[in-house]
């Protein structure tokens, strides 16, 4: 396993780091979440990621059962939660200062643990003001109860304006952010984010690699039926994946996977190792609905130092993409 700082932040995270969307109830029950928990743990993996809105909680409350029959020591391993869509009242949603607060304390009773190691600001909020959403991460920071906060899909700009109220009032900025980043979406992480890397010193672990599985290969005949795409409740994926543009992803994933044949990899193991290409990603998390996937999804690190500039090229004329000029890290 590879380690990489948190941004700027002395933490240190797996390359790979092991989540809990879609899945967990949903595709996976106590029994499997635990065995890949494991598994990932095993690998090196130590950081776990989740959010108050999988599975309406449920998935927290898996994951946080697996933690304690696991019984790793606490300072072995990070976890995360995710703030925004608590429930249905106006009170159980959005980045007040209320819902943060009931929030975190609801998340860490789900988890059965002391304290988040990362916790997110899910979607940014346009009827809060961020100063206020910024004064209750600080608190929650000051209490114990959260170590590190950040962001999830906001704007450079928004960003930017929580890091000004941090330094204006001596509170505790948020360290990273947590976008969706994959062959097919890609603005955010290289363009947009580039001005928070140097100063504010931003991290990032993301999610998606594989395109909602896409980037598999999975799609190219179909949907078949023990896929997320297949549930009824993730028909915004299947919607994404019969448009016109979910279509050409998939003819692009096809041409990609003689690439990986070269490699003498899977797809998937490409497509993750790929984003790792990336300095600027901290973490790439995976997601997996049986054992056999995450074990594939691991040994993607053994493609990354296969993926030389010829490589590199050949994904972009694939992908239709200019190259990035080079950056300094």
């Amino acid at each position: 396993m590879q380690y990489r700082r948190l941004g700027k932040s002395g933490l240190q995270l797996s390359a790979l780091s092991f989540g809990s969307w879609v899945t967990f109830d949903n595709q996976v029950d106590d029994g499997g979440a635990a065995e890949m928990m494991a598994m990932a743990y095993d690998a090196g993996v130590n950081f776990f990621d989740n959010a108050e809105v999988y599975a309406a909680g449920e998935s927290e409350r898996i994951m946080g059962r697996a933690l304690k029959q696991l019984g790793w020591g606490r300072d072995t391993y990070c976890v995360s939660s995710k703030v925004y869509w608590g429930g249905e009242g106006p009170t159980q949603r959005g980045l007040s200062r209320k819902h943060v607060h009931d929030a975190c304390h609801a998340a860490l009773e789900r988890l059965q643990v002391d304290y988040l190691d990362l916790y997110y600001c899910h979607r940014p909020d346009l009827q809060t003001p961020i100063e206020e959403t910024v004064r209750a991460m600080h608190d929650l920071i000051a209490q114990g109860k959260v170590l590190y906060w950040g962001t999830s899909e906001w704007s450079a700009d928004q960003i930017t304006e929580a890091h000004g109220h941090a330094r204006a009032l001596n509170l505790t900025p948020p360290t990273m952010e947590q976008p969706q980043y994959n062959m097919f979406v890609r603005d955010k992480v290289e363009r947009d984010y580039k001005r928070l890397y140097e100063g504010p010193g931003l991290g990032t672990t993301i999610w998606s690699p594989l395109a909602s599985g896409i980037l598999t290969g999975k799609y190219s005949a179909g949907i078949p039926d023990d896929s997320r795409m297949a549930l009824e409740q993730y028909k915004f994926l299947r919607d994404g994946l019969e448009s016109a543009e979910g279509q050409e992803r998939v003819a692009k994933a096809q041409e990609l996977a003689a690439i990986a044949a070269e490699l003498e990899c899977t797809l998937a193991q490409l497509a993750i190792a790929w984003c790792l290409t990336n300095e600027r990603v901290s973490s790439v998390i995976l997601g997996a609905s049986r054992a056999s996937q995450l074990t594939e999804n691991l040994a993607a690190l053994d493609v990354l130092e296969k993926l030389d500039a010829g490589i590199l090229e050949s994904i972009e004329g694939i992908l239709d993409n200019k190259p990035e000029p080079p950056q300094e890290f």
